[in-house]
């Protein structure tokens, strides 16, 4: 995918299937299909979450390092 994912936009789409859903609407294929792009909008979720996490402690472990040397 070329276009950068953005957490608050699939979690927004994930929330709206997740509403669709709730709805009672949708038929048998409607709601396999909203399920199924609700399943990869959630993988799509979790995996920018774990980037944010490896993100914050790269950031924690950086700032650990300065303070240590500044100290030493």
């Amino acid at each position: 995918m070329s276009k950068q994912k953005n957490f608050e936009a699939t979690l927004e789409k994930l929330e709206t299937i997740v509403k669709e859903l709730e709805g009672g609407e949708l038929g048998l294929d409607g709601s396999i299909k909203k399920f199924e792009n609700g399943l990869k909008l959630y993988q799509d979720c979790r995996e920018l979450l774990k980037d944010a996490e490896k993100k914050i402690t790269i950031l924690t472990e950086n700032l650990k390092e300065e303070q240590y040397q500044e100290e030493a």
